[in-house]
């Protein structure tokens, strides 16, 4: 074998190596929001559930430009991802062994601590992409990345459900620390970056605004996941409605996640113009949330569902293929779990917004998450500053 091959060989069990760590954690992730909720609505009610996921969630959002600093400044990344993940599922253990035996506030002190680690599954992975593949297979990369989000979000909360059922909530807490431990030694063994520059902490912030590319693609994908954030509450109301049971409307998640696996799975074997992308995916998310809005049944809603995904799943994958493509070298790290920061705040956001809009109407809410993506779409070209962006 030449060298040319070896290298070849190399790269791909470098990312094969980084998607299973990666698809592990993201999982361990996607399963530990539900297990928490589950584990302080089972115990204490609901009051106890949300406030917990909310601690993990709100210090997730905050946690990431600082993460992302200290990640650039390492020599060694992967060693920094791999502690964060030891941190994270030790938290998650902690909050188990701890709840209903220590005092309330104590519990969600660490949940906060908790999710600070958080961005070490998201952004912090991704961008150690580019050190694993060649230029010109970045993109594809970027997508396949992407969708071991949508895997992790398809299986994670399926399961935990499972084993809430079968088992009891600290049951999804324990398979979800240990999910998040397997991808600790794929993390560990991730190649170092040789000598680093030194960013200042939160630098990444003035760079998404002043880059006009990054400026774009965040605005655009922060105002629409607004938008899904305020769907995923509205789904299981939306089941009850129109398909007999909450769960039903659940299971729309389900259906939502296969849907972006496929159109992801198509988009990683074409080229693209991923600022295009980010665009009309999100013109696709809000034709789907409209349709899901007006469905009178089963069928109609499901179709419309799965469009919604055949939009979410590509522009993740997108707003990677954007961000490599722009984020300085010294400070890809800080860029990525700064921007997943912002991600994490719109969908809380609209989390929140949509409570008191689905409760008087779940169709209204879908409208109006609708809305968002229009509105998204409508402005993308002008977060430029020009009227095209040539790439």
């Amino acid at each position: 074998m030449n060298h040319c091959n070896i290298l070849s060989v190399t790269s791909r069990y470098r990312f094969a190596a980084y998607l299973t760590g990666a698809t592990a954690a993201r999982t361990g992730d996607e399963l530990s929001g539900p297990a928490v909720l589950l584990l302080g609505v089972g115990a204490s009610g609901a009051v106890a559930g949300s406030t917990l996921l909310a601690g993990l969630t709100i210090a997730a959002a905050v946690g990431g430009p600082l993460l992302g600093a200290i990640l650039d400044r390492s020599r060694k990344p992967g060693r920094v991802l791999a502690i964060g993940l030891i941190g994270y599922a030790a938290g998650l253990a902690a909050i188990t062994a701890l709840f209903g035996a220590a005092p309330f506030e104590l519990v969600v002190g660490i949940a906060v601590a908790t999710g600070l680690l958080a961005p070490a599954i998201g952004g912090g992975w991704t961008a150690q992409v580019p050190a694993l593949v060649p230029a010109e297979k970045l993109g594809r990369a970027s997508t396949l990345d992407a969708m071991t989000f949508t895997a992790a979000a398809l299986v994670g909360p399926g399961v935990a459900g499972l084993l809430a059922t079968a088992a009891g909530a600290p049951a999804a807490m324990v398979v979800a620390g240990v999910l998040t431990l397997i991808a600790v030694p794929f993390a560990w063994r991730l190649p170092g970056n040789g000598e680093r520059q030194r960013p200042r902490f939160f630098e990444a912030a003035a760079v998404l605004v002043r880059n006009p590319a990054l400026r774009q693609s965040t605005a655009t994908s922060t105002l629409s996941c607004v938008g899904i954030g305020m769907a995923f509450v509205c789904y299981p109301l939306i089941g009850a409605q129109r398909l007999g049971n909450a769960g039903y409307g659940t299971l729309l998640l389900v259906g939502l996640s296969v849907a972006s696996l496929l159109a992801n799975a198509v988009l990683s074997r074409r080229s693209y113009s991923p600022d295009r992308a980010v665009q009309l995916s999100t013109v696709a998310i809000g034709i789907g949330l409209a349709g899901a809005a007006v469905a009178p049944n089963a069928v109609p809603l499901v179709a419309a569902v799965a469009l919604t995904g055949i939009g979410e799943g590509p522009q993740l994958a997108a707003l990677f293929s954007v961000r490599h493509r722009e984020a300085p070298p010294e400070m890809r790290a800080q860029v990525f779990t700064t921007a997943a920061s912002i991600k994490i705040a719109g969908i809380a956001l609209g989390n929140a917004v949509a409570g008191p809009l689905a409760a008087c109407s779940p169709a209204a809410g879908l409208a109006a998450a609708a809305g968002m993506q229009v509105v998204a779409a409508i402005a993308h070209p002008l977060w430029t500053g020009r009227k095209q962006l040539v790439r």
